[in-house]
């Protein structure tokens, strides 16, 4: 019998002697395939003695105040033999009782990797303020930057929000929209308006925001750092090419409020009374009021003027949420300055948004707070606070966090393991390792022969893949070229169907599907309407199959610029409707290819070999498919494939060691760990098990 040691934080926990204690562990359960996130889990109970009591609090003595918080996942720690073996966190899941006395704790005990989902919870990709870095003003001069930027984490593809473009080198189609420049007069109506477009970032960017916020230093219970296989590999293109588009609305870009751009003089606040309440300021452009500061006994006024009559909007965050906003005011405006009034405690922060640039000078923005001493006549000491000079040009703010489309960070995550076909695991020092299941499992070599172990007793083989076949799809394929191509072809867009070749079963019955969370756009490339040749312009326009803005799902896409060569059909872009374009000649363009030559077209994020945007020929190889899935697909779905179940009493030596991606040998054949079932106390493992078909007999 081994001895088990459980730990909640640093306190042993009281295990029953005979308590059956079991981890079972997978990395990929061929039974859910879009199954992430899973290391391992259990259930098991633990007695109500003393020391349990102290630690859950006494739990079910609900009149306790300040007792255990069972809605909160706890830190825990399993040790084997006084060494450690697994971290995780424990969750409280009630407390049985036996003649009205407690009895026993219920328990589960977590893997760190599913603890991901417990740390994000419900989490808009909105949250990630690290992103905010980006933000840049929304106008002619920045998109057209981000338009030809070759470099940096935020483009402006030529992918429009609203109307379709087109090329014709004729006189005959002169207009908005016609991507023909000519430097003639005759042509100074065509070209794209520069709000069409809008920007997009990359993905690593938002992976990268996500490790900004989820550390311990932001009072986390733990920190989020993802391996450098996958993530924060600068040689991964397949995944450092990608782009989401900044598309949070259908139609226009909606610019809201822009971050004041001042800061804060903070001078020391003295109120000669015993009672009155201390407020502390901050000099990062909030204020924090440490108690309710109530106005009856004193005066707080905001005091806000701009130079000129322009009409601006104004919000007042507390604690990040409105307090009080106006919205094309002008003039001076007073906030927070009658008797009535309470300010709440929290910490304050003032956002200005124009359509115009709106200057402030030196002194006309201030927070003023007067304290009386007893009444209202005496007068206490008071502080003004004074902004610097504030004429920052509020014009459309494009701020990161308020155009990102509205999706959960988990879900986010869980969309890029699915398309990827990747696993996560916690190494020793708290990375999650994030890897392809293809590189996961070629990652070891180690072979474990376990025939003296194996109870001979009972044993059983079953079909490896309860499926008949399996679907990967995208959710959003409501774009006017993806939609008729489904109506045209009468199969979705870059769906994959995979059946065994030549094969027809009659069990297993059902299919499976994987779907991905994300709009999957068919791009065009634009023929010259007079010549009907090809130009080398490849884009994608947001709309439905009735020519309406569309939202859809976050969209997803590559990022090409020089599809062949070096060389681009030059294109007109328009700053104003009146305005005389000018010629762009190497601009970003949306692709679901990281490169649009068939000779390097080895990645792409269809799942079916689709025909090539831009070479409208069958060219493209690389799909999700075929790059990370076939490998383990064909494999499981291999008429030799089967899911051997065994039993085992591993010794330690074998158990402390075994990773799921080490094979198991039994006899002459070896075997990858599907899943496993361990009873830590005695060793008994609960193995599923599929056969490697093609391994070298030596």
């Amino acid at each position: 019998m081994r001895r088990l040691q459980l730990y909640i934080g640093t306190e042993r926990v009281d295990l029953f002697k005979d308590e059956t204690v079991s981890l079972t562990q997978t990395i990929k359960n061929v039974k859910d395939l879009a199954k992430v996130f899973t290391e391992f889990t259990q259930t098991f109970s633990v007695p109500a003695s003393s020391v349990n009591n102290k630690i859950f609090k006494h739990y079910y003595n609900f009149d306790i105040s300040g007792g255990f918080d069972a809605r909160n996942k706890v830190a825990a720690s399993l040790e084997l033999n006084d060494l450690p073996f697994k971290t995780g966190l424990i969750a409280l899941q009630g407390v049985d009782l036996k003649n009205n006395l407690a009895h026993t704790y219920k328990i589960t005990f977590y893997g760190n990797t599913v603890n991901l989902k417990d740390i994000l919870g419900a989490d808009q990709l909105a949250s990630l303020s690290d992103l905010n870095q980006y933000s840049l003003e929304y106008n002619y001069v920045n998109v057209k930057a981000k338009l030809e930027t070759t470099s940096g984490l935020l483009i402006a593809p030529l992918l429009t929000h609203t109307n379709r473009l087109f090329y014709d080198s004729s006189n005959t189609n002169i207009g908005a929209n016609n991507l023909f420049y000519n430097s003639g007069s005759t042509y100074n109506d065509n070209g794209v308006l520069w709000s069409e477009l809008k920007f997009a970032i990359t993905l690593q960017a938002i992976i990268d925001a996500i490790q900004a916020k989820y550390t311990t230093a932001n009072e986390y219970q733990s920190s989020i750092v993802f391996s450098d296989d996958f993530f924060n590999n600068a040689s991964n293109v397949d995944f450092n090419y990608l782009f989401m588009w900044l598309h949070r609305k259908k139609g226009n870009v909606e610019t809201t409020t822009a971050q004041g751009g001042f800061s804060w003089t903070p001078v020391p606040l003295t109120i000669n009374t015993e009672t009155g309440e201390r407020i502390l300021f901050v000099s990062n452009g909030s204020i924090t009021i440490d108690g309710d500061f109530i106005n009856g006994l004193g005066e707080t006024k905001l005091s806000i003027t701009p130079v000129g009559t322009d009409p601006y909007s104004i919000r007042v965050l507390q604690d990040g949420a409105v307090y009080e906003q106006r919205a094309n005011v002008t003039g001076t405006q007073l906030f927070f300055q009658t008797e009535e009034d309470t300010l709440p405690s929290g910490s304050y922060t003032l956002e200005i948004a124009a359509d115009t640039t709106v200057n402030f000078a030196i002194g006309n923005i201030s927070w003023r707070f007067e304290k009386y001493n007893s009444a209202p006549d005496t007068a206490g000491v008071a502080l003004v606070d004074n902004a610097a000079v504030f004429n920052t040009d509020l014009q459309n703010q494009f701020t990161i966090t308020e155009q990102i489309p509205k999706m959960k960070i988990i879900d986010f995550l869980t969309a890029i393991f699915k398309m990827f076909n990747l696993t996560a695991y916690v190494d020793d020092v708290g990375t999650i390792v994030v890897r392809t299941l293809d590189s996961y499992y070629s990652a070891s070599t180690t072979v474990y022969n376990i025939d003296k172990y194996l109870d001979t007793t009972t044993s059983k083989v079953d079909i490896a893949l309860p499926f008949k076949e399996i679907f990967f799809r995208y959710k959003g394929l409501g774009t006017i070229l993806a939609e008729k191509y489904n109506q045209i072809n009468n199969i979705e867009w870059a769906t994959e169907k995979y059946t065994p070749t030549n094969t027809q079963f009659t069990t297993p019955s059902e299919s499976y599907k994987v779907e991905i969370p994300f709009e999957h756009m068919m791009f065009e490339r634009l023929p010259d309407v007079d010549t009907f040749i090809n130009t080398e312009i490849l884009y994608g326009v947001c709309i439905d199959d009735n020519s309406e803005p569309y939202i859809g799902e976050p969209l997803i896409f590559y990022r090409e610029f020089t599809p062949f060569g070096t060389t681009q059909t030059p294109i007109a872009f328009k700053e104003t409707e009146a305005s005389a374009p000018v010629q762009i000649t190497n601009y970003n363009m949306p692709s679901n290819s990281w490169s649009l030559n068939p000779a390097t077209s080895t990645s792409n994020i269809n799942f079916s070999n689709e025909f090539n945007e831009y070479t409208l020929s069958t060219d493209f190889t690389g799909t999700l498919f075929n790059n990370y899935y076939i490998n383990y697909i064909k494999d499981v779905f291999n008429e030799q494939r089967r899911l051997t179940k065994i039993t085992a009493y591993l010794p330690m030596k074998v158990y402390y060691n075994l990773q799921l991606n080490d094979l198991i040998e039994l006899g002459q054949d070896r075997y990858k760990i599907n899943s496993m079932k361990t009873d830590l106390t005695t060793g008994k493992t609960e193995f599923e098990l599929l056969n490697t078909i093609l391994w070298l007999r030596i």
